[in-house]
């Protein structure tokens, strides 16, 4: 089969490779129809690494993606050829003590698609995934449609952990697809205000018209004043989706005493930094969110049933052949690409 695999720093080619087959009982062989490119994607092709995950040489990224069964193994049940999936990339060994604690998005053995020493992506023509990882698509829901449940479910996810949502002040610095998704579902959790920015206009006129009360650009505006002066009391809650140490600084300023940072994105260096004196003062609390846990359907139920809109999204699509021109234009923040699309 072929599959587009990463060859060095922003290089990719396309390579013959041997087709995954069926080897155990719940197997599940998926032909791929539809692969979002996500920012950590974008980091394996511009760095080669993410923390301590370095990309050894060639290797297929990928992690978002739905496709159609070809095969199944003999003790499947849940799906057969011809369905159409979405393919959950988390793999958890379901023995360890946080899976076994309801939390198998930080299982001690985790395999996750398109993760250097785990597994490869999905940029390829088919993939073998557990049975447990595809999901059937209950309506005509298109395959790239289908594909961003990956990304809606992180926002539904870490709004679940803030937990107080319904009738809070949030913020959401960063509105590309996570910080997006953040948005959808903090609106849908009944949030009273919502606070977003980005360092790319288009994307600031985007928020402002899927449920933002208030959107601003960084770069052109002094964005804590202008939210403190909107609202005084500060903000509940705020969603730090980029990974930019600047991002976290605004955040700590705009958060009320008593606030929490939900930190969603992932920042290039290793390390960050607070001032602890603000964040001790106002007693900050700081959360984590790591990926999804077991919001997988219910993400794909809102997409389904039309309960939350997504399909905006998806601004560029690309073959195969092209996902090089994919990758170059998701790292480079180029030609307001906001969701690039690889259709087989």
């Amino acid at each position: 089969m072929k599959a587009m695999m990463l060859t060095g720093i922003r290089r990719m080619q396309m390579q013959e490779i041997p087709k995954p087959e069926v080897r155990h009982g719940l197997d599940v062989l998926v032909k791929v129809g539809a692969v979002g490119i996500c920012g950590s994607d974008a980091h394996y092709y511009t760095w080669g690494r993410i923390g301590s995950q370095a990309v050894n040489y060639p290797f297929t990224v990928g992690h978002e993606c739905a496709g159609i069964v070809e095969g199944v193994g003999t003790h499947v049940t849940r799906v057969r050829p011809g369905d159409r999936v979405f393919v959950e990339p988390a793999m958890p060994c379901g023995k360890c003590d946080q899976c076994l604690s309801g939390r198998p998005h930080t299982c001690r053995n985790i395999r996750f698609l398109g993760c250097p020493g785990q597994a490869d992506g999905c940029l390829s023509e088919f993939i073998v995934m557990p049975e447990e990882c595809c999901f059937p698509l209950r309506g005509g829901t298109r395959l790239e449609y289908a594909a961003l449940a990956e990304p809606l479910s992180v926002g539904l996810y870490s709004a679940s952990l803030f937990a107080r949502t319904k009738g809070a002040t949030v913020g959401i610095l960063g509105a590309g697809p996570i910080g997006l998704s953040v948005l959808l579902s903090s609106v849908r959790d009944g949030a009273k205000t919502i606070f977003v920015t980005d360092k790319l206009d288009e994307r600031v006129r985007l928020a402002e018209t899927r449920g933002a009360a208030w959107a601003g650009n960084p770069t052109n505006t002094d964005i804590v004043r202008d939210i403190r002066n909107a609202e005084p009391l500060l903000l509940d809650v705020v969603f730090e989706c980029c990974g930019e140490q600047e991002a976290l600084d605004q955040a700590v300023e705009i958060l009320k005493p008593g606030g929490t940072l939900m930190v969603v994105g992932i920042p290039e260096p290793d390390r960050i930094s607070f001032n602890i004196e603000t964040l001790r003062r106002k007693e900050i609390g700081i959360q984590n969110v790591r990926r999804q846990n077991g919001c997988v359907r219910p993400a794909l139920d809102c997409i389904e049933n039309g309960e939350v809109a997504v399909d905006f999204m998806v601004t560029h699509r690309f073959s195969l052949d092209r996902a090089r021109e994919a990758f170059d234009l998701v790292s480079d923040h180029a030609d307001g690409v906001l969701k690039a699309m690889v259709m087989m």
